[in-house]
């Protein structure tokens, strides 16, 4: 139960803050930033599939060690985790890619850092307190 109770409360936080990070940063930052390289369209399909991989991460790489070493721990790690698979993805856009912009990879490793944090603890305290 611990480990259904920490994956919904990571996929909800997680799935709010994205949603609302995105519904106002993809017209107002990511369009005038990087114009055609966006799709016209949301694609639902890609979207899930990270979206299932990342709460399985989060619950491994932050949670996991979070039930044992407390809520900063959980966010720390999340924030850590955060950090790093946008870094990832927005580093190898960078390096692969003609017109990246570099204030698009910094406020993606940001935002990856501070929404995974959030996503992290909160799972780690719902999983401890009604898991």
């Amino acid at each position: 139960m611990t480990w259904i109770v920490a994956a919904v409360t990571a996929a909800l936080v997680f799935g709010i803050l994205d949603a609302a990070w995105l519904g106002w940063a993809g017209p107002n930052f990511y369009r005038p930033q990087l114009g055609g390289l966006l799709a016209e369209s949301f694609r639902m399909v890609p979207a899930l599939l990270f979206y299932c991989a990342y709460i399985c991460a989060i619950v491994w790489f932050a949670v996991r060690p979070g039930l044992a070493g407390g809520i900063g721990a959980a966010a720390l790690n999340g924030a850590l985790l955060g950090a790093i698979c946008y870094a990832t993805y927005d580093l190898t856009n960078q390096a692969t890619m003609r017109n990246w912009s570099t204030i698009v990879t910094l406020v993606d490793i940001c935002w990856g850092a501070f929404a995974t944090a959030v996503a992290a603890g909160a799972a780690t305290f719902a999983a401890d307190r009604f898991g």
